[in-house]
């Protein structure tokens, strides 16, 4: 660059720089393993995925609990769920009763059966919902919206 006047060597140095934090912003998304797929100006996400529920698949309502989706509402409003779904890839779904989430709370979703509090509902199934290995959570709205989207496979964990 010696040999390039002055003018020219400060736009190549801006130019560079700007590259360079187009890189610096770029990478940490690309970064994220793909699994995320957030609907903008929404107010509840999907938070946490426990799809492989620790120890031996045995279908024990212990094991069933332990598989789990956290869903969180974002905003400072309490959020009514009333007719919301949470699905898996091959249709599996759980629909929302009468169920509020606090302003900025976590309800943690459980596969097997229990009695629902404020702070984790159960599906009261006997089987797995969720693929240990690669599978999709969608959560929809009343409306069948798509609100927020989390994905697991072997490659992104």
């Amino acid at each position: 660059m010696s040999s390039l006047s002055s003018p020219t060597r400060r736009i190549a140095a801006t130019v560079l720089a700007a590259g360079a934090v187009v890189c610096a912003v770029a990478v940490p998304a690309a970064a994220d393993g793909g699994g995320r797929h957030h609907q903008r100006h929404q107010p509840v996400e999907i938070s946490r995925v426990q799809a492989d529920s620790p120890g031996h698949d045995d279908r024990s309502n212990h094991s069933l609990n332990a598989e789990w989706v956290e869903i969180t509402n974002t905003t400072r409003r309490a959020v009514d769920l009333k007719g919301w779904t949470l699905r898996d890839k091959d249709g599996q779904r759980y629909r929302f009763e009468s169920v509020r989430i606090a302003p900025r709370g976590t309800l943690r979703i459980h596969t097997g059966q229990g009695r629902d509090t404020r702070t984790d509902l159960f599906q009261d199934r006997r089987d797995y919902m969720w693929d240990n290995r690669a599978d999709t959570a969608t959560l929809r709205d009343e409306r069948g919206r798509t609100v927020d989207t989390e994905s697991w496979s072997p490659r992104h964990r």
